[in-house]
Parts: C-alpha cells; sequence; structure tokens
C-alpha cells in the first residue's frame, strides 16, 4: 500500500472519529446554553480562526510540500532548516498577537458585534495562540513526511480532552450568564489542543533524526533561502486563509448587522446566527473529514511527484481524489437532505436549522471537492492562484449576504445563500485554474453516474421518512441512514464508480465491500 494510500485512510479515520467527537461537543454545548450562548460562540469562533490563521503564517502546508521534496532528494539539514525557520517564525508571531488580542477585545466587541457580550469568549481565546504555533509545525512536519500518524492521533486527543472537560465547564460558568458559559467552551477548546501539543512534542522527540536546539540560531541566520522557498508557498496560501478567515470574522458583523437593517431584533439575530453556525453548519460540515484527508496526504504526495516529473502520478491521483469525493460528497448530501429534520431533533432536540440544510446540501458537494482542488494547486506552486479565487468567492459571499439578509423576505435564510454562492464560486475557479496547469478533465459519464445513484438514493431514502416516528426515534433514524448508505454503495458498485481494488485496499472492511458489494472489476 502506497504512503499516500495509507496516510489517507489513516487520516479519514481520525477524522471520523474526531468529527464525531466534535460534533457530541457542539450538541452539549447547544443543549447546555441554548442558541443564545452559541451565537456568543459562534461570532467570537472565526477572531479565534483569523488570529490562529495570521500566527500560522501559512507555513503547515508549505513545511509539508518543502519537507516532501527534500526527503525526495534525501536533504535530511534542509528539513532541519525547514523546522527551525517555521518555529521561530511562529512563536515570533505568537508573542505580538496574544498580547494584541487581549487588549482589543474590548474594542471589537463594542465596535464591531451588537452584542457586546462577545467579549468574554474574545479575551479567552488568547492563551490559544502560542499552542497553536508549535502544534502547526510539528504536523506540517510528520504531514511532509507522509507519517499522518501523529498527526491523526493528535487530533482525536485533542476533541478527547475537550470534550471531558466540555460539560463540566459550562455547567459551572453558566449561572453567571451565557456569556461566561460562551467563554467557558472556548477555554475547554483551548486545554484539548494544549494536550495534542503535549503529545506531538512526544511523538517529534522519538522520531526526530537531529537536534533541533543543536545552534537553533545559527541555522536561522544561515537558511535564508529556506525562509524565501516557504514563503513562495506560505504567503499566498496565508493570504487564501487570511482572506476566508477575515470573511468568517466579517460574516457575523454583516449578517447581524444585515438582519438589523431587514428589522430583527440583535437578541433574535443572535439565535438565529446561532441555529445557522451552531446547528445547521457543522452537520453540512461533517463529512468533510474525508475531504480533508484526501486534501492532507494530497500535498506531499502531489510535491514529491512532482519534485520527479512523474505528471501521469499527478493527474492519477488527482482523478482518483475527485472520484472519491463525488461518491462520498453525494452520499453525504442524500443523507442530510432527506434526513435532516429528524437528524436535527435527535441531536439538538430541535428542529431549528433544518430549512437551512434542506436549501444548503445540494449544493455542498462544491465544497467536498473544494480541497482537494486546493490542494492540488498548493503542491503545483499555484497557491496564488488560489488565493485570489479565494478572494473573489469570499467577495461575492458577504456581496449576497448584504443583499438577500437585509431583505425582510430572505431574512436569515439570506445568509445561507451567500454561503453557497461563495462555495460554488470558489470551487469552480479552483477547477478552471487546475485544468489550465495540467492535463486533466472531468469524467462527465461519471458524473451523470453520481447523480443518477443520488436521485435514486434520495427518492427510496424519501419514501422511507414516513416510518420515522414524530418523536425521531434514534434507532429508526440510524437503521434509515444505514438503508440508504447500503442502497448508495451498492448502486456505485453496479456503475462503476467504486473499483473492487481500491476497495479491498481498505482495511477491516475491504473484503466486506469487495465480496458482498457487487462490484465490476477494474479496467
Amino acid at each position: 500500500m502506497s504512503k499516500f494510500i495509507k496516510g489517507t485512510i489513516i487520516l479519514i479515520i481520525a477524522g471520523f472519529i474526531t468529527r464525531i467527537l466534535g460534533f457530541i461537543n457542539r450538541v452539549v454545548i447547544a443543549r447546555v446554553i441554548g442558541e443564545e450562548g452559541v451565537g456568543l460562540y459562534m461570532m467570537a469562533f472565526p477572531t479565534f480562526i483569523l488570529v490562529i490563521t495570521l500566527t500560522q503564517l501559512g507555513l503547515p502546508v508549505a513545511i509539508s510540500k518543502n519537507v516532501a521534496e527534500a526527503e525526495a532528494k534525501g536533504d535530511m539539514k534542509k528539513v532541519k532548516k525547514i523546522l527551525v525557520v517555521s518555529l521561530a517564525s511562529t512563536l515570533s508571531l505568537s508573542l505580538v498577537f496574544t498580547p494584541s488580542l487581549l487588549l482589543l477585545a474590548p474594542a471589537l466587541s463594542e465596535l464591531f458585534f451588537t452584542d457586546q457580550r462577545t467579549i468574554y469568549p474574545l479575551i479567552a481565546i488568547a492563551p490559544v495562540i502560542p499552542i497553536i504555533a508549535v502544534s502547526s509545525v510539528i504536523r506540517g512536519y510528520f504531514q511532509g513526511r507522509q507519517n499522518m500518524k501523529p498527526a491523526a492521533i493528535s487530533q482525536v486527543i485533542e476533541q478527547f480532552v475537550r470534550i471531558l472537560l466540555i460539560a463540566f465547564m459550562t455547567k459551572a460558568f453558566l449561572p453567571y450568564g451565557v456569556e461566561y458559559a460562551a467563554a467557558a467552551a472556548m477555554v475547554a477548546s483551548i486545554m484539548g489542543e494544549l494536550a495534542s501539543l503535549i503529545y506531538l512534542l512526544t511523538m517529534f522527540k522519538l522520531k526526530k533524526h537531529f537536534r533541533v536546539r543543536k545552534k537553533f540560531f545559527q541555522s536561522i541566520r544561515s537558511s535564508a533561502n529556506v525562509f524565501n522557498e516557504l514563503m513562495r508557498v506560505a504567503l499566498p496560501t496565508l493570504g487564501s486563509r487570511i482572506i476566508g478567515s477575515v470573511s468568517w470574522f466579517l460574516e457575523p458583523i454583516v449578517v447581524a448587522n444585515s438582519l438589523a437593517l431587514a428589522g430583527v431584533a440583535t437578541q433574535l439575530a443572535t439565535k438565529q446566527y446561532g441555529a445557522l453556525t451552531g446547528f445547521a453548519l457543522p452537520l453540512l460540515f461533517l463529512p468533510s473529514f474525508i475531504t480533508y484527508a484526501l486534501s492532507t496526504s494530497l500535498v506531499p504526495a502531489i510535491s514529491e511527484a512532482n519534485t520527479l516529473n512523474d505528471r501521469r502520478l499527478v493527474e492519477s491521483r488527482l482523478n482518483q481524489t475527485l472520484r472519491f469525493s463525488y461518491v462520498t460528497g453525494g452520499l453525504s448530501v442524500v443523507i442530510l437532505f432527506v434526513l435532516a429534520e429528524p437528524l436535527m431533533s435527535a441531536m439538538y432536540g430541535s428542529t431549528n436549522g433544518a430549512a437551512f440544510i434542506k436549501v444548503m446540501a445540494p449544493f455542498f458537494i462544491f465544497h467536498y471537492v473544494q480541497g482537494p482542488l486546493t490542494a492540488v494547486l498548493q503542491a503545483l506552486d499555484l497557491a496564488k492562484a488560489a488565493m485570489y479565487n479565494s478572494f473573489f468567492g469570499n467577495i461575492a459571499k458577504l456581496l449576497t449576504i448584504l443583499f438577500l439578509a437585509s431583505n425582510p423576505q430572505f431574512g436569515i435564510m439570506g445568509a445561507a445563500l451567500g454561503m453557497v454562492v461563495g462555495i460554488v464560486l470558489v470551487t469552480f475557479l479552483h477547477y478552471f485554474t487546475v485544468l489550465k496547469s495540467i492535463q486533466f478533465s472531468i469524467n462527465i459519464r461519471e458524473l451523470c453516474k453520481v447523480v443518477m445513484t443520488m436521485f435514486t438514493t434520495g427518492w427510496i431514502g424519501d419514501m422511507l421518512l414516513p416510518y420515522l416516528n414524530s418523536q425521531s426515534n434514534v434507532i429508526q433514524l440510524i437503521v434509515s441512514a444505514c438503508i440508504m448508505t447500503g442502497l448508495y454503495l451498492f448502486i456505485s458498485g453496479l456503475l462503476g464508480l467504486i473499483k473492487k481494488e481500491e476497495a479491498g485496499r481498505i482495511p477491516y472492511i475491504g473484503g466486506f465491500l469487495s465480496k458482498f458489494v457487487f462490484i465490476p472489476k477494474y479496467r
């Protein structure tokens, strides 16, 4: 089994566990602090992502790419220089951003957010910055060596620690107000990140082939070329992430002010935004752990193939990844669309947000494809093009939100439609950029098969829906989801979307799929 396949499978398994644990966290938060508390938490969360993005400087992807290339050439001295320069850069930035956030939190909550209670979760964010600065560099190093296990296990540890603390901390601070409970939820996230960092440092110490601290400052002074190589990938990647993070930071501000123009009261706007971003979006983003795993493995795999001038392998990896994204993304769309209300009721005890899923789910297949396309652009030194694509998509998103959400006929649904516009536009722009760079085209017949499989499974699943009782019995919900999944896999195998040889490589379940699902032989 190749490093690419093995690394992807490890990340998919870890990603599945992480997303489930993360989703339990969301459910606990939602049930303990309610829609209003979730709204405060989600208003502060984009600031959390923005500060982390600035601290990382786009280096994780650059580290992964450059380490893979250095290892392909057997240059371990360069690997050390990559680590030294990256650690020095991120730690220096964390020393700037940590006190800055503490000082700016009161102004941010008062001037930019319609709800001043966001000051408490904003202040709670600050301690995570130096933790993320170090852990992101070590993750990039392991990913560059195509050793996905440490990064995967660290993600599981992070979520496990978070889930142990989240219920206790939010309940302890809830009597003081939902704003304190929202801040406590943020602190629980920081503790999870700290536990993850401790594990990564331990694994790095055990598996490294050189001493990082030895001649640390001398290595920095002699690494100008390495720094420039890293920045060539890191800065455009940072640009893309800053654009996304700034957009996410502005999103609650634009939504809140647009809803105010539409005549929606502040408290109600916070609740509606909480239902969209705290209830609906986590469900929609849940399946993306698969494409995240593919994207993470794809950067070093394509960088290595590109360094060795193996263009056929580059194209093969891309086509394989996109087909897998279509198939898994299509299944996710069908289940989320058909079972939106039962899922919301079972997980949150409320169907608030189900309408958002119904509207957004069909378009989220573009989101599941977008990740691998972004990874290919980064691996082929086209990170700058990805940055421009992200910029145009996010501008379109914010303008659409402003236009639609300020209209009383759309309200908060206008915000959901704006998010969809941004996702679809960026994905199309990424696709056309990749198309210009390498000889590759989308298989239209394959896409038609995916659409046919989705419609057939969705239609049968919709017929099953009335058999779910009004109380959203969890067992009946699971049975319906399993039936739809089995049917989807069967039709996918019948149409040749899943290849027997590929399915057989999957640990533990590959033999089952090859034996019990009719999968034509690979041609």
